[in-house]
């Protein structure tokens, strides 16, 4: 998991948001774009070309 002070001051690339953990807490959302950004062995990837749009 991610350290929370880190979380505080993560923000999508594309709109400068805060992000939150999903569901599964396997990604980072961002409510505004609709777009999660993956996990990958404990370092999120805040890239905008590999975010996925949430499905609903």
């Amino acid at each position: 998991m991610i350290d929370q002070e880190l979380l505080k001051i993560l923000a999508c690339p594309k709109c400068k948001q805060p992000v939150h953990y999903n569901t599964a807490k396997d990604g980072l959302v961002c409510d505004t774009c609709q777009l999660s950004y993956p996990i990958r062995d404990d370092i999120p990837v805040m890239l905008i070309d590999q975010a996925e749009p949430i499905s609903e």
